[in-house]
């Protein structure tokens, strides 16, 4: 989620993503990226996968600060037919000379590979673009997202030089797949970079290419050496890939190891833009990024010395915010609330008990080596937790400096076999190789980033230190109430729609 300035813990998001039918999404009163940009003359413009929430009209990209928008409300679809759960979810959203939102279902596409078609539609917005004005184009290609997918022509040019694997054949074409699927984004990405040189825009554009999440644990991709994967906040689930590329950085030709966080790039592109909050009539919420343009630009610092990874407070779980939009609706139907300066291109890839602290305890008997008791952060203050941190269904991630800690419940991955991506290695016996972890971990990584070695019983004043970062992460999370799911009202005609009603001005055009 590239487009929001804010940690999940503040958004909703902490809890996961939102399934098809959800009634949620990000807030209204967040800004997005595109917001913020556009109220500084950015022409704005998103393609590919939104994501963020579509249950009602106001949380659709043209309400959220994109002047076009071409691709999927959901989170994934399939290829070719551009549908999910039998219903079509693929649309052309944009303002009629009136001002008025238009939503136009393209069904006539049905059989187009939707990565050419994202492609095709970047291309054609930079193509199209008044010099007169700075351009955000937002292409999040859902490639390479499962359903894995490829032409039969592309499949032959990309992925015909593979060797066959010791697997089964359709592990085999999966992984070929894969790599295929890779390969059509990359030619599109040189297509968006070709076009941006032939109108004349790339002296002054800088252009981000990064990824969400590693990629999926067991699957034809491959995280290694790194441990785990997509689902998981081990390193090779959360240590992305990222290129930045513009004649505006003074440093080029290196790679960059600082500390940054994917809402960073809101901070950045603020500041590029000489946004000033002062003068919007949007309140500015409170940041979580920092401004990294020098730390890309000149491999200065990036001022960045912790990232809250994702955290899960249960107390939180069992509120419900109330939702201004939605006012009208029946209460007993519960709702999930959880620059005038350079061009900017991004391009993204796509229970228990309340036991509460029970402090520090080296002498317990563990469930294995990797595990072991669990901390009190209440140890050397005086303060009481406003939240109980239940260690037998919470967690707390947490990098800091050199240091990485997990506590509580989380999901656990190993790592995969450096020459058989669909192979991984056994977890207590755990064939797949994922399973659920409990207790304390605290890794060092700057001379361990495969998450090998626990050194939380060798570091207990560093697991306490850390731990006590838990009071005011919790205090600024949003509580979450129970997600409703109405998916039969949200594609009843067989095609994606936002199913609450809001304000009648923001109802579409329908074409």
């Amino acid at each position: 989620m590239h487009v929001s300035e804010r940690y999940f813990s503040r958004t909703g998001f902490w809890h996961g993503n939102i399934k098809p039918g959800e009634e949620w999404g990000l807030e209204l009163e967040e800004t997005t990226m595109a917001e913020m940009l556009q109220r500084n003359g950015y022409r704005t413009h998103g393609v590919g996968k939104w994501h963020c929430g579509m249950y009602t009209w106001q949380h659709t990209p043209l309400h959220r600060g994109f002047d076009s928008f071409f691709g999927l409300y959901l989170g994934s679809q399939d290829y070719f037919d551009h549908d999910r759960m039998k219903s079509l979810d693929l649309r052309m959203n944009y303002r009629s000379p009136n001002g008025s939102v238009v939503d136009q279902v393209r069904g006539d596409l049905k059989g187009r590979y939707n990565t050419d078609m994202f492609t095709e539609r970047a291309v054609s917005i930079i193509s199209s673009h008044d010099h007169s004005r700075p351009l955000f184009l937002y292409l999040a290609y859902t490639a390479p997202h499962s359903p894995f997918q490829a032409t039969k022509s592309d499949l032959k040019r990309y992925s015909g030089h593979m060797t066959a694997t010791p697997f089964q054949s359709g592990a085999s074409l999966r992984r070929r797949t894969y790599a295929t699927m890779v390969s059509v984004m990359d030619r599109g990405i040189g297509e968006v970079v070709s076009a941006l040189k032939q109108q004349n825009l790339s002296d002054n554009t800088i252009i981000v290419f990064l990824s969400d999440n590693g990629a999926m644990f067991g699957g034809p991709g491959s995280n290694y050496p790194l441990r785990g994967g997509k689902q998981s906040l081990f390193e090779g689930g959360v240590r992305g890939v990222a290129v930045v590329n513009s004649p505006l950085l003074k440093t080029t030709g290196y790679v960059n190891t600082n500390l940054h966080h994917v809402t960073d790039w809101y901070v950045t592109f603020q500041t590029l833009a000489r946004d000033y909050t002062e003068q919007t009539d949007k309140p500015q919420l409170e940041l979580d990024g920092v401004n990294i343009w020098r730390s890309i630009s000149q491999n200065k610092s990036s001022g960045r010395n912790e990232v809250l990874l994702n955290m899960k407070l249960t107390d939180k779980m069992s509120r419900r915010r109330n939702d201004p939009q939605n006012e009208s609706r029946r209460v007993s139907k519960s709702k999930k609330i959880t620059e005038l300066g350079p061009n900017l291109i991004e391009s993204n890839l796509s229970n228990g008990s309340t036991s509460g602290y029970h402090g520090f305890r080296p002498d317990l008997e563990p469930q294995s080596n990797d595990f072991i008791g669990s901390v009190d952060p209440r140890e050397g203050t005086n303060e009481t937790p406003p939240h109980q941190f239940n260690e037998h269904n919470d967690f707390f991630v947490l990098r800091s400096g050199k240091w990485k800690l997990f506590a509580g419940k989380y999901t656990t991955q190993t790592w995969t076999s450096k020459n058989a991506v669909y192979e991984v290695l056994p977890l207590h016996k755990v064939g797949k190789g994922a399973s659920v972890g409990r207790g304390v971990r605290l890794f060092d990584l700057s001379t361990d980033p495969r998450e090998v070695l626990n050194l939380a019983a060798a570091h207990p004043e560093v697991v306490r230190q850390l731990m006590g970062r838990i009071r005011g992460y919790a205090g600024k999370m949003v509580p979450i109430g129970r997600r409703v799911s109405n998916a039969y009202e949200a594609r009843k005609l067989g095609v994606w729609y936002p199913w609450v009603p809001t304000n009648p001005d923001s109802q579409p055009v329908l074409l």
